[in-house]
C-alpha cells in the first residue's frame, strides 16, 4: 500500500485523512511498512526531496496536486504567535518620554527627510526615510532638535516614529516561526524559535525605539522567507506562486540593502542558494538547457536586475527629497553641493580664475577629505612645534576661509594678477591672520610626514610660508580654475606637498582631519585641492550651474563617502563597545541556549553524516530527521556564519547589536536543533518513555523561555526604585555574572 496522501485514487483512506489533519504529508518516495513490521515512529512531514523530482519543468500533473495537498500552515498557532509579539512590542511603548540612545540620530534624519534637509549617514537612506515617513504620516512636523538622550518629546508626536519600528519588529516572529515551519515541518520546533525571539529582551528593546535595527531585520527575514517558500514551489516553475516568491525576495534584499550594508550579508546567502539550486537543475536530465535558461534568466531578473533597480530607486528619491543645504553638504564634492538648494554653491556666481588678493576654500579631493582649516588652538606640548593647528573639517565654517596673498608684498591696490600654474604664494588665515606653514618637525599622527601649522602674526612669518602652485595636468602659465582645476601645494623650503591624511587628530584636535605635508609626490586625492569659495570683487563673476553632476555621478560619490565614513568609524575615549568573540558566548547577555544549541547542531549534523556515510539502516523519519537538519538546518547554520564572521574582518568600532541579524538565524536554529533531538529520543529510550520526554522536553523549554522574560523583562520596560547597580535594587540579584551591564 503505497503511503502517498491523495495518490493513487480520488478516495483517501482514514490514515491519510488523519496525517494531513496534524501535518503536512511526508513523502520520501518508499512504500509504507507492512502491517507486521514493528510500530512506526512519530512522523516529521518533509518536502520531496531531489531524488523525487524528475524533471522541475516537466513535473506530472499528478505530482504537483499531491505536493500542493500537502501544504498546510497551523493558523491558531501562528496568530497567537502575532498576537503576543505585538503585544511584547506596543507594551509602554511611548515611555520613556525622552530620547533614548541612537533616536538622537535617526530620529534627527526623520526630522531632515520632513524638513527636505540634506544630512551624511554611513547607511543607506531606506530606513531613514521610513522612519520620517512614518512621522509624517502620523503628525510629526520635524522640529524636534534629537540634540541628546533624555532630551523630554514634550508635545512632539513621536509615537508614530517608534509605533512604526515596533510593527516591523513585531513582524521577525512570525517569519522566523513560518521559515522554520517551511524548513522542519513541524509546529513546536516553529513554536521554540518563535518563543525565543517573542520574549527575548534585547529584541524587544530594539523594536521599541526610532532605530534602523527592526527595520533591516525584518527585510532579512521577509527575504529568507520569500527565499525557503520560493523553494518550496520547486515542483512548480512558473507559476504566479512560484513568481510572487522569487520577485517578493529581490525586493526584500533590494530593501535590507537599502537599510544597511549588512544586507550585503543576506544577498550572498541568497545567492550561494540560487546557485545551488541551479546547479541542481543543471543535473537534471529530464530538463532541456532551453528550459534551464529560463530559469536562469528568471532568477538573473528577479535577484539581480529588480533589487538593482529598487536600490537605485532608493537613491533616487533620496536626492529628490533631500534637495536643501544640510549638516552633510561638507561631506560632498563641490560639484555635488551646487545641486543643493541654500548651498552657497547654488546657482553661483563668482569669479572663474584664482587671483591675489582672493579669499577661497580649499576643499580636498579626497572623499570625506575636508576643507582646509586652522582655529586659535594651539598643537600640545610634545605634537611638533607648539604652534597653531591646521586641520581639515567637514563642515562650511568661517575658520575655513584663507586670503591668497603675494609672496613679498601684500598690496592689491592695482588690477589684480591672476595665479598661474608654478607661481608662488602665501595663504593668510582669514579669522587668525597667520600663515599657512611647514617645517621640519613630524606631523602629529603620520610620522614620516611633517607637520602644517599656522605661524607670524598678522600674515607676517618667514620662508616656510611659501607655497608653489601646481595644476594637475598643467603647464606653466596655464590659469587655475574655480571648482574645476585640480591644484596642488609644493612647500618650497621642504619640497613636501599639503596633504589630508584622512586620519581623525584626538580630543585635543576636536577630533577633525590630519593635514600634513607629504614627502611622496604622486598625484593622489589627498594631495589635490580644489578652489570652492571664491570672493575677489576686481573679477567679473560667472555661473556655476553648468557643474551640476549626473545622477549616477552623485550615486558613486554616496557610496564612496558611505563606505569612507563606516571605515572611519573607531571607538572614542572610554566609549563602551564589544568585540565578535564576545557575542556568541553571550558574554553580557542571556542566550545560553542558543550558545548550547549551536553545539549540540554540530554534534548531531556530524552523526547523522557518519550514519549515512556507514550505510546505516534508518527508517524513513529518521531519514526526514537528517534531511531537516542536513538542509534546513545547515541553511540556518550558514545564515549564521555568514552574518557573523565578517565582523571580524572589519576595523570600524563595533557594538552588541550588530549580532542580532546573526542571533535571528541562530534563534531559528535553536527551535529546529532542539526538536530534531527530542524527536529522536525513542534512539535511547522505550518509545513510551521516548513520549514523555518530548512532551515534557517542549514544556520545560517554552516555560524556561517566559520565567527567564519574567525575571529580566525590567530590561526592556523599565524599573522602579535604585539604579541596577545599586544593592537594593530589584534587579541587583539578577546580576549573575560581573560582566554583564544592567
Amino acid at each position: 500500500m503505497e503511503g502517498r496522501c491523495g495518490e493513487g485514487s480520488h478516495t483517501q483512506s482514514p490514515s491519510c485523512a488523519a496525517v494531513r489533519s496534524r501535518k503536512p504529508c511526508m513523502d520520501t518516495g518508499k512504500h509504507r511498512e507492512k502491517a507486521s513490521s514493528k510500530k512506526t515512529e512519530p512522523r516529521r512531514a518533509t518536502r520531496p526531496s531531489s531524488s523525487d523530482t524528475r524533471g522541475l519543468n516537466g513535473t506530472s500533473t499528478e505530482k504537483r496536486l499531491r505536493y500542493s495537498d500537502c501544504d498546510y500552515t497551523p493558523l491558531c498557532p501562528l496568530l497567537s504567535v502575532a498576537a503576543l509579539s505585538l503585544c511584547t512590542r506596543f507594551y509602554r511603548i511611548t515611555e520613556p518620554p525622552h530620547v533614548c540612545w541612537d533616536e538622537t540620530h535617526f530620529g534627527k534624519m526623520g526630522s531632515y527627510y520632513i524638513n527636505r534637509t540634506f544630512f551624511f549617514d554611513v547607511h543607506p537612506p531606506l530606513g531613514k526615510m521610513l522612519i520620517g515617513l512614518a512621522g509624517y504620516l502620523t503628525g510629526y512636523d520635524g522640529t524636534f532638535p534629537f540634540i541628546k538622550p533624555g532630551d523630554k518629546y514634550e508635545h512632539h508626536n513621536y509615537w508614530g516614529m517608534r509605533g512604526f519600528c515596533a510593527v516591523l519588529g513585531s513582524c521577525l516572529p512570525p517569519f522566523a516561526f513560518l521559515v522554520v515551519l517551511e524548513l522542519s515541518h513541524s509546529t513546536p520546533a516553529a513554536l521554540i524559535t518563535a518563543s525565543l525571539l517573542i520574549f527575548d529582551t534585547g529584541y524587544i528593546t530594539l523594536s521599541q525605539y526610532i532605530l534602523l535595527d527592526p527595520i533591516l531585520m525584518f527585510f532579512i527575514m521577509g527575504a529568507v522567507l520569500s527565499m525557503v517558500k520560493f523553494n518550496h514551489q520547486r515542483l512548480r516553475p512558473f507559476s504566479w506562486s512560484w513568481w510572487l516568491w522569487l520577485l517578493l525576495t529581490g525586493v526584500n534584499l533590494s530593501g535590507s540593502l537599502g537599510v544597511k550594508f549588512v544586507g550585503l550579508f543576506n544577498i550572498l546567502l541568497v545567492g550561494i542558494n540560487t546557485a545551488w539550486d541551479l546547479w541542481r537543475l543543471l543535473g537534471d536530465l529530464h530538463l532541456s538547457l532551453v528550459d534551464f535558461m529560463k530559469h536562469l534568466i528568471a532568477r538573473m531578473f528577479g535577484l539581480i536586475m529588480l533589487p538593482l533597480f529598487l536600490y537605485t530607486t532608493i537613491f533616487a528619491v533620496h536626492f529628490v527629497i533631500l534637495n536643501r543645504s544640510g549638516p552633510g553638504d561638507g561631506f560632498f564634492s563641490s560639484a555635488f553641493q551646487s545641486r543643493l538648494i541654500g548651498n552657497n554653491l547654488h546657482n553661483a556666481t563668482m569669479p572663474e580664475y584664482l587671483a591675489y588678493g582672493s579669499i577661497i576654500t580649499l576643499k580636498n579631493l579626497r572623499i570625506a577629505g575636508g576643507y582646509l582649516h586652522s582655529h586659535w588652538h594651539l598643537y600640545p606640548e610634545g605634537v611638533g612645534a607648539h604652534q597653531q593647528q591646521v586641520t581639515a573639517y567637514l563642515h562650511k565654517d568661517y575658520n575655513n576661509l584663507w586670503l591668497v596673498k603675494r609672496p613679498n608684498s601684500d598690496d592689491f591696490t592695482w588690477n589684480p594678477e591672476l595665479i598661474r600654474h608654478g607661481d608662488i604664494i602665501r595663504l593668510e588665515h582669514k579669522e587668525t591672520t597667520r600663515n599657512l606653514h611647514s617645517h621640519l618637525h613630524e606631523a602629529p599622527l603620520t610620522k614620516k610626514h611633517l607637520q602644517v601649522t599656522g605661524y607670524g602674526i598678522n600674515g607676517t612669518g618667514d620662508p616656510n610660508d611659501l607655497w608653489q602652485v601646481e595644476v594637475c595636468g598643467g603647464k606653466k602659465g596655464d590659469p587655475v580654475k574655480v571648482l574645476r582645476s585640480k591644484v596642488r601645494l609644493l612647500h618650497r623650503s621642504t619640497g613636501c606637498v599639503l596633504y589630508s591624511s584622512g586620519k581623525t587628530l584626538p580630543k585635543w584636535g576636536w577630533e577633525q582631519v590630519e593635514v600634513t605635508c607629504s614627502p611622496y609626490l604622486k598625484e593622489t586625492p589627498n594631495s589635490q585641492w580644489n578652489i570652492e569659495d571664491h570672493v575677489n570683487p576686481k573679477l567679473p563673476n560667472i555661473s556655476l550651474h553648468v557643474l551640476k553632476p549626473s545622477f549616477l555621478e552623485i550615486l558613486l560619490e554616496s557610496h564612496i563617502v558611505m563606505i569612507r565614513g563606516n571605515s572611519g568609524l573607531k571607538p572614542k575615549d572610554n566609549e563602551i563597545n564589544s568585540k565578535p568573540w564576545h557575542w556568541p558566548i553571550n558574554y553580557q547577555v542571556i542566550w545560553w541556549l542558543n550558545l548550547f544549541s549551536l553545539g549540540l547542531f554540530v554534534v548531531m549534523v556530524s552523526l547523522c553524516c557518519v550514519a549515512l556515510q556507514r550505510g546505516a539502516k534508518l527508517g524513513g523519519t529518521k531519514k526526514a530527521h537528517c534531511q531537516v537538519l542536513m538542509e534546513g538546518g545547515g541553511l540556518l547554520f550558514l545564515g549564521w556564519l555568514l552574518h557573523y564572521l565578517p565582523f571580524y574582518t572589519m576595523g570600524r568600532i563595533l557594538y552588541y547589536h550588530h549580532y542580532f541579524p546573526a542571533m535571528l538565524f541562530s534563534s531559528m536554529l535553536t527551535g529546529l536543533t532542539l526538536d530534531t533531538f527530542l524527536q529522536n529520543a525513542d534512539l535511547l529510550f522505550s518509545p513510551a518513555v521516548s513520549k514523555y520526554i518530548l512532551r515534557g522536553g517542549q514544556i520545560v523549554l517554552l516555560v524556561g523561555i517566559l520565567h527567564s522574560f519574567y525575571l529580566f523583562h525590567p530590561l526592556s520596560y523599565g524599573m522602579n526604585g535604585p539604579l541596577a547597580h545599586d544593592p537594593t535594587s530589584s534587579m541587583a540579584g539578577l546580576r549573575w555574572l560581573d560582566s554583564w551591564e544592567f
